[in-house]
């Protein structure tokens, strides 16, 4: 590899601009080859980066694997293609930098991770939470023990994501693997976990889909090992966008509420922290994870967990049972 990453994209859709806008803004990345199977998708992508405009472009993912000299690709296409498209790039020793939700189904999350591992090259995942400063000024404080044991999260997604969605692969079970909640709501799964290193162990769980074929509401009750505990509403029919996540502490309180931190310690007055950890995102990670060997920051192996955690939502919502989740991975 010379000093910039040759890059090929699968799946050209709206998400892909700005993952394009963050890996070129590196200096670092040059997008050499596009696979879509919307011709649409790869006009308008080219028309909104006009220097790619003699950029090759392929409708079948493989052709362009097979075709192209490439470093790594980014891979943007519906959930239930995610699997098959990552291990095509790895089984030609590419690095992946691929969207969330990572697959569609645990046990493809746990072939991929091995298959990452054989083949000893980086798997990234988009979620780019992990890259902000609220969320990064949170999980030093949890890390560093000044926030105390955490004892119960509590976290709301609110979107208008039904009437977005309809009539799109989104609410195409065999396209999306789900609905909002292994969609947009799978960020609250991911960040919790990520935040507080929690595991779920049982998980209880009411879904409604509201006459859509995938689901809509979701309310979800955890215990996690260890004895914490966890409240997760995600709404897919609201009026407003709205999100709220709280974790309550032994020595602390964190409020985010739609982006704006309050620190409330155990004793003392509530605050807005300043100054925040330094902003980044998924992409210039991925880059410096590929030329410079630096640390992932969202793991493969976290978001096989938000997996976990999703099916077993699933599973408790259609059983009407807590789900353990332990007895659901060796089921």
């Amino acid at each position: 590899m010379t000093d910039k990453i040759r890059m090929g994209f699968i799946g050209c859709g709206s998400i892909s601009h700005k993952h394009a806008t963050q890996l070129l803004a590196t200096g670092e990345v040059d997008i050499v080859a596009l696979n879509d199977t919307s011709q649409e998708s790869l006009t308008t992508f080219k028309q909104a980066f006009p220097q790619m405009a003699d950029c090759p472009v392929y409708t079948n993912h493989d052709d362009m694997l097979e075709a192209e000299q490439l470093d790594a690709v980014a891979i943007m296409t519906p959930h239930a293609l995610h699997f098959e498209q990552a291990m095509a790039a790895f089984d030609r020793s590419l690095h992946v930098l691929l969207e969330k939700p990572m697959v569609c189904g645990a046990d493809n999350a746990r072939k991929l991770i091995a298959r990452r591992d054989h083949v000893a090259r980086v798997l990234l995942i988009s979620y780019q939470r992990h890259y902000f400063p609220e969320f990064r000024f949170m999980k030093h404080m949890i890390e560093s023990g000044d926030f105390g044991q955490v004892q119960f999260v509590s976290a709301m997604q609110c979107q208008d994501w039904k009437r977005a969605t309809a009539g799109t692969w989104r609410q195409d079970p065999a396209l999306s693997g789900g609905g909002q909640l292994n969609d947009s709501g799978s960020h609250l799964l991911d960040v919790i976990g990520w935040l507080t290193d929690l595991r779920p162990q049982s998980v209880l769980a009411f879904i409604d889909n509201l006459g859509a074929p995938v689901d809509i509401n979701s309310a979800i009750s955890l215990r996690f090992e260890g004895g914490a505990q966890g409240s997760i509403s995600v709404v897919g029919d609201a009026t407003v966008w709205w999100e709220d996540i709280s974790f309550w502490g032994t020595n602390a309180a964190f409020f985010l509420r739609n982006g704006k931190l309050t620190v409330k310690p155990h004793g003392g007055d509530a605050f807005q922290p300043t100054p925040l950890p330094e902003a980044s995102n998924p992409d210039r990670n991925f880059v410096d994870a590929v030329l410079r060997e630096a640390r992932v920051h969202s793991t493969a192996e976290g978001a096989m967990r938000v997996i976990e955690l999703t099916e077993a939502a699933w599973l408790s919502a259609k059983t009407g049972q807590v789900v353990h989740l332990r007895d659901a991975h060796t089921a």
